[in-house]
């Protein structure tokens, strides 16, 4: 469906050659992720269920490029992708999923649950349209403590249609504060087309409602994405206000890694695999600039891989919680202090 595009100052062109390629390392690394993960998935290694970014790396790779450490973002069940670009450990991710106790949430959280706050990753979430409201949250302390730090939340087409997705986007505008909603518009919710469950052509119509601007952009180019989050974060880090970017994708996997879609035929996966991915075409956009070349390439690739292999091996060594840890860290406080609330 077309759709109208603003056009963003091109702060991409001033990243310098090893920056630009920094960007490719991130999605590239995603990509080797996920797709490992897929594996281990379906060798029996990894439990629970896993939902896959692939496809959608250039918008977490652009958008997390312009925040800075002490930003916040809010994740969903799709979350591997943004925990990555954001500067998660890809071992301890890695633990993560295999409930391993050296994990970020000790093994009790799994692929839907990776969060770091050092890095202000407030975390993905199982529920969909569950990150909106903690972002807000974040955007309230940095009102209230008068920093210039951000929340950026990001979500699902699906997600829009929550009244989760509504409130937010309401008391963040009333109250003017410094978060951005990064809609990833993947063409489905869970099985449902976008098409079929959603009254407005475009997500970013819906920030009209609530007085705040929207832009839709291509979000399987990586410098679309960098230079539209590089604006809008600019803006709402000196005081512009709450804003919506829907970031057109698409996602190449299933729901989750076993779904039989039965709702899309492989002809159209196969289409955006050959015409739209966001890993080749941003190759080729710096090939065409003589910016990167097939080794250098290759060097990434393989550097991913290594990467990721260590991460798998760290995983694999790492042992599993104890039974007597299961009730550990439900309490910010020590049951002891509190007998009558002791298990």
């Amino acid at each position: 469906m077309p759709f109208q595009k603003r056009e963003f100052p091109n702060r991409f062109a001033e990243l310098s050659r090893e920056d630009q390629h920094g960007l490719l390392k991130t999605m590239v690394r995603i990509r080797t992720f996920e797709s490992r993960v897929e594996e281990l998935f379906l060798n029996r290694k990894v439990p629970g269920f896993v939902h896959l970014y692939i496809g959608e790396e250039a918008i977490a790779t652009g958008v997390m490029a312009n925040l800075r450490k002490s930003d916040w973002i809010t994740s969903t069940h799709r979350g591997h992708g943004h925990a990555i670009a954001k500067g998660a450990q890809t071992d301890r991710m890695m633990a993560e999923l295999y409930g391993k106790k050296t994990g970020y949430c000790k093994g009790k959280g799994g692929s839907m649950h990776i969060a770091d706050f050092t890095i202000g990753m407030l975390g993905a979430n199982g529920v969909v349209g569950g990150g909106f409201n903690i972002a807000v949250g974040a955007g309230i302390s940095a009102m209230i403590k008068k920093t210039d730090q951000v929340a950026v939340s990001f979500f699902g087409d699906g997600a829009s249609n929550r009244g989760t997705f509504h409130e937010a986007l309401n008391l963040a505008s009333i109250w003017k504060l410094p978060v951005i909603f990064i809609n990833e518009n993947n063409q489905f919710a869970s099985t449902t087309p976008t098409s079929y469950a959603t009254s407005v052509a475009r997500i970013s119509d819906r920030a009209k409602g609530y007085g705040m601007e929207g832009y839709t952009i291509d979000g399987n180019n990586v410098v679309e994405v960098y230079n539209a989050a590089a604006e809008l974060i600019r803006g709402t880090r000196k005081g512009d206000g709450p804003v919506l970017l829907e970031c057109i994708t698409y996602r190449i996997k299933g729901h989750y890694v076993g779904d039989p879609e039965r709702y899309r035929s492989k002809k159209e996966v196969q289409k955006q695999v050959i015409e739209n991915d966001p890993i080749t075409r941003f190759i080729d956009y710096l090939k065409e600039r003589k910016l990167i070349d097939d080794k250098e390439v290759e060097k990434i690739r393989r550097e991913a891989s290594s990467e990721i292999a260590a991460s798998e091996k760290f995983a694999e060594d790492s042992p599993y919680p104890e039974p007597e840890e299961a009730c550990n860290d439900l309490f910010s406080f020590s049951p002891s202090e509190f007998p009558e609330v002791a298990l």
